[in-house]
């Protein structure tokens, strides 16, 4: 058998090899996104709720300054005023980080769903190899992601510099504005700034995504021969499903032969096709087919049917739609029971046995 690594992997990936790299941790995943993603929810963060925050943090300042100026500073008083403004701020900033914080699970959920698993964090020894290491520092990959980077910083770079140099025009009437006049000024060129870069790296993330996705698949795409052992590993051999088959068959035949003997007729037509019908009047509500064939199993059919003794009577449309439509071990259909009842009434008539009246 040729080796894999001598195929050219040019088959999609199926079902189970994306479950298995799935349970690696192995899935199409792009930074971009989640960096865009937190970027986005800080500036809709910043748009709808920085007067609120700015507010908070003013009269966070207001209250150190005036609690620092009743007491005097020693080191438990300095502490205690830091520890203060540290919860404050928190308490602050806490809506924020849980913005940040949603901005990073959707960006990942978005992009390969829900996704527990542990394989991924187990050591490996490729990990910690300087050689492994420095293969991947010089990897196509590593230049890849470098180029990226590069591309990234030039054209966010870019799209800051054009805006800032729009605005230079308007710096130097500044000096003549109110301090919160200046703010508002700097706050609106600083939201601009953002949104302008949350947009390019959008833009950016959604190409990234998409040049990840198409280095995934190829990653994970498998030769012929290996679709070929999966398959039977996971459907069976068929060498070994035709045995098996074959066994069950040969068992229900034996099992289909052994009947016969206990038949009260075989019906024939007369070569190709044999049934052989049993009927107990206390037990059963209506004659049943046990064994039935064509062919070669009709000629055993008959052959068992004449070594036990067992009447075989010839009646071609009768075996003949016995054979297409009852099973083996079924009970005949209503509108065959007249037909049925006459073979057996004759076959017993035969015998000198008269159940029927």
């Amino acid at each position: 058998m040729a080796q894999d690594d001598d195929q050219e992997r040019t088959e999609q990936a199926t079902a189970k090899r994306r479950e298995e790299t799935r349970e690696r941790g192995q899935v199409a995943r792009s930074q971009e996104v989640v960096s865009a993603g937190i970027l986005a929810a800080g500036l809709l963060f910043f748009y709808f709720g920085g007067s609120t925050l700015l507010m908070k943090t003013m009269d966070m300042m207001k209250s150190g300054f005036r609690e620092a100026g009743r007491v005097d500073l020693t080191a438990d008083t300095g502490t205690a005023l830091i520890i203060t403004c540290l919860f404050k701020g928190f308490e602050i900033l806490f809506p924020l980080l849980i913005a940040v914080v949603v901005a990073a699970v959707l960006g990942n959920v978005l992009q390969f769903g829900f996704m527990l698993t542990a394989k991924s964090l187990e050591p490996k020894i490729e990990k910690i190899s300087p050689a492994r290491g420095f293969q991947r520092l010089f990897s196509l990959r590593s230049l890849v992601e470098l180029a990226k980077g590069l591309i990234k910083i030039a054209v966010v770079g870019g799209v800051a510099y054009f805006i800032i140099r729009r605005e230079l025009d308007f710096l130097m009437p500044l000096a003549d504005q109110s301090i919160w006049g200046m703010l508002a000024y700097i706050g609106g060129v600083c939201f601009k700034l953002l949104l302008a870069m949350t947009i390019v790296l959008v833009v950016l993330a959604a190409l990234d995504y998409a040049y990840q996705r198409w280095e995934f698949e190829k990653s994970i795409r498998m030769t012929k021969q290996e679709i070929k052992d999966e398959y039977k590993n996971t459907e069976g051999n068929p060498l070994i499903k035709a045995r098996i088959r074959r066994i069950q068959r040969e068992m229900s035949q034996k099992r289909m032969m052994a009947q016969v003997a206990k038949a009260d007729v075989v019906i024939t037509n007369p070569t190709h096709l044999a049934v052989a019908v049993r009927y107990e009047p206390g037990s059963m509500a209506a004659p049943v087919v046990v064994a039935k064939g064509a062919d070669f199993i009709a000629e055993k059919i008959r052959r068992l049917a004449m070594e036990n003794d067992v009447p075989i009577v010839e009646n071609k449309p009768l075996a003949q739609v016995l054979y297409k439509i009852v099973q083996v071990d079924r009970m005949v259909p209503e509108n065959l029971y007249k037909a049925v009842a006459e073979v057996l009434a004759f076959v017993y008539e035969q015998k000198n046995i008269r159940i029927f009246g």
